[in-house]
């Protein structure tokens, strides 16, 4: 369990301030949740920089899905920022759903006092069971063996 690793869902691209507003507001969040004991992966905190220093295109989804499907498959669980726009972000109904299909866990977190409310799929309605920092670890999972990526040869060889 202490292995977990949590997938943070925030808004990015019609974020309200804006993509560096979102940027920052995500890495605040990320780094609460890193205090408070828990390993997160944010894609908008760890891309978005990437993105910029990079000189690459931060709305190019064929360079981007493609690493955050990666990043999803190795999470353990959804933490799903309460941001405003995220329940009309294209990018975190997506990330919602892809959790649901593998069938792991998904948090709806409060970003200002980080209660976290574990969603229930077992079911037709949509019952919520309030969780603190502390007791989300009980619900990421064991330790899985991944497979190790396979690098393309640069050269064609």
């Amino acid at each position: 369990m202490a292995d977990s690793l949590a997938y943070l869902a925030s808004p990015y691209s019609r974020f309200h301030l804006g993509l560096e507003a979102a940027f920052i507001k995500a890495s605040q969040i990320a780094a609460k949740l890193l205090v408070s004991g828990v390993k997160v992966y944010s894609p908008i905190a760890h891309t978005h920089p990437i993105a910029v220093y990079g000189d690459l295109d931060p709305m190019n989804l064929n360079l981007w899905y493609p690493h955050g499907h990666v990043m999803m498959e190795r999470c353990d669980c959804l933490i799903v920022a309460h941001m405003e726009g995220w329940d009309t972000s294209h990018g975190v109904k997506t990330e919602i759903e892809y959790f649901r299909k593998m069938d792991k866990p998904i948090f709806d977190m409060n970003c200002e006092s980080l209660v976290l409310v574990k969603r229930r799929t077992d079911s037709h309605f949509d019952e919520r069971m309030p969780l603190g920092i502390a007791d989300m670890k009980a619900f990421s999972g064991g330790r899985r063996e991944l497979p190790s990526l396979a690098m393309p040869d640069p050269k064609g060889q």
